[in-house]
């Protein structure tokens, strides 16, 4: 194994085990001499007080092992991924000034691209921001994703058109002369951190499609509509992103009267597979993954890289 600190990223869908891996591979890491950080790629994670919903690790769970960004936002901020790059780049910068590797986890494909490659984003404006949030609040998504249609067909191609967020900033960035919104992972990713090496956890479709299920389920079970009440106290719904996260969106309207508990849970699951292929699909374009199924002992993806 070289000498020089490295960067690790856990990557895979929601609900594959990215979690448990990253603590045992940070313990296998410290077994061989080189101790290791976590660094959070989920973009739902970096909110304080939503962890039923995100399945968040309790702090009783982190095994003593550093982990950086949880917690870091209240409901009602932005969780912008070019923030998130600059905040993530300079947690590993730290880690790896304290003789440490860094190992980022997190399903959260743009996220985790901005901090393995040489994503450049371009400048933010708030007021094109907040006019174009006002029209997605007063027209929907659809009206919104036909006009990005028109400005950029391939941006819009690579899009959910039900992700407003994500259109919203496609039509930020076109409003400021850019010909293209560029949000995508480029063709031939540049590195960013010269000693990075990326682990996919995957289980087989028909598999991860009944974990996903069960675990909504289990999240109602658990208390979410309790800890969505709570958040709303805290302004969840004046929150541009932590709002529309799945499973907070539909808990909200349950909590509103527009959704019956079995209509919430099931739309959530629905969402949530959704969300799934989409991951799936992201990572599996990246080169040089080495992809393992859950429970995959860690030891040996240390003791393959030395």
């Amino acid at each position: 194994m070289a000498a020089s600190p490295a960067v690790w990223a856990v990557v895979g869908a929601t609900g594959t085990g990215k979690t448990a891996l990253s603590l045992d591979l940070a313990e296998a890491l410290a077994a061989r001499g080189r101790p290791a950080e976590i660094v959070n790629a989920d973009a739902m994670q970096l909110y304080r007080g939503m962890d039923i919903g995100t399945a968040k690790l309790p702090e009783s769970e982190r095994r003593g092992i550093p982990h950086h960004l949880f917690d870091v936002l209240a409901v009602t901020e932005d969780a912008a991924v070019a923030w998130y790059q600059d905040a993530a780049r300079d947690a590993i910068r730290g880690i790896h000034a304290r003789g440490a590797d860094a190992v980022l986890v997190g399903g959260s494909g743009l996220y985790v691209s901005s901090v393995l490659f040489d994503f450049r984003f371009p400048p933010r404006d708030p007021e094109v921001r907040a006019r174009l949030e006002a029209e997605l609040d007063e027209l929907g998504p659809g009206v919104l994703f036909e006009r990005l249609r028109h400005a950029d067909p391939a941006a819009a191609e690579r899009m959910d058109p039900r992700n407003g967020r994500r259109i919203v900033r496609a039509l930020e960035v076109i409003a400021q002369g850019s010909q293209t919104h560029g949000a995508a992972l480029p063709d031939e990713p540049v590195p960013w951190h010269p000693d990075t090496r990326i682990v996919g956890v995957g289980v087989p479709r028909d598999e991860l499609v009944v974990r996903l299920d069960d675990r909504v389920e289990g999240m109602w079970r658990e208390g979410l509509l309790d800890e969505v009440a709570a958040l709303r106290e805290q302004g969840l719904e004046q929150g541009v992103t932590a709002r529309r996260a799945i499973g907070y969106a539909q808990a909200l309207a349950e909590l509103a009267g527009e959704l019956g508990e079995p209509e919430a849970i099931a739309q959530t699951q629905q969402l949530t597979r959704r969300y799934a292929r989409r991951q799936v699909s992201w990572f599996r374009r990246y080169a040089g993954v080495t992809w393992v199924e859950p429970g995959h002992p860690a030891a040996r993806l240390v003791e393959e890289d030395a």
